[in-house]
């Protein structure tokens, strides 16, 4: 278990809660548009010992209401439903950040009630995610964890960086089509790309869609998603 960072009070990471959020070293994509390179590469930062980071979440119990476990990918680590549970006998409601590509930690952690939310990426379209994630990509489990998530039996939302040279129209039409096949999607959060540090650099410079175009895509969720944002 490698930890990477940590931000000692957030309001937005984890809805209506007041959240730490840690970050897990190690991500098995390499999204050009990824704001965390320093997760991603090896050797750019030194790892945070873990019992800093228990001692730290001892201390504020009472203080925040939540950790939200992200990335890098946190599923790669196979001691996280220990470090999980760990946080949670502390009392802390915990979300998960996840690419979707380890359907079976997703299930262990939601079967062992020791996950309250999770929010995963959907990247694009299926037939669209080796455009943007620049690796070999199993498929077939991205939509296991989204089938899992979609069941309901665990609070969570869908979520998409849009970076407009990587996704159109056509591509939220795609995605649409997806979630029809499951029925009613609970939350849909587009998210609009915003410059930072990119894992490429080249990415200082991409752009998000336009707020007609934002707008023009959310009336495609208008009968497949409860809740719907763009934020």
């Amino acid at each position: 278990m490698q930890i990477g960072g940590i931000t000692k009070s957030s309001l937005i990471d984890y809805p209506k809660k007041i959240s730490a959020v840690v970050f897990l070293m190690g991500c098995n994509f390499n999204c050009p548009y990824c704001h965390n390179p320093e997760l991603v590469i090896s050797n750019i930062i030194e790892p945070i010992d873990i019992n800093s980071i228990y001692s730290f979440l001892n201390s504020r119990k009472g203080l925040l209401d939540a950790v939200v476990i992200t990335g890098g990918e946190p599923t790669l680590h196979k001691k996280l439903p220990e470090f999980i549970k760990n946080i949670k006998d502390m009392g802390y409601l915990i979300k998960l950040d996840t690419n979707g590509t380890n359907p079976l930690m997703v299930q262990i952690l939601i079967e062992n009630k020791l996950v309250d939310y999770v929010a995963m990426d959907i990247k694009a379209p299926f037939d669209e995610y080796r455009n943007i994630v620049s690796k070999e990509v199993n498929i077939e489990n991205i939509q296991k964890t989204f089938k899992i998530l979609a069941q309901g039996k665990v609070d969570y939302e869908f979520r998409t960086t849009v970076v407009s040279n990587l996704l159109n129209y056509d591509s939220f039409v795609k995605i649409n089509e997806i979630f029809k096949k499951e029925g009613k999607i609970k939350k849909y959060c587009l998210q609009r790309f915003k410059k930072s540090k990119h894992l490429n650099e080249n990415y200082l410079n991409a752009k998000t869609f336009t707020d007609e175009e934002f707008e023009k895509v959310s009336l495609l969720f208008k009968n497949t998603v409860e809740e719907f944002i763009v934020r």
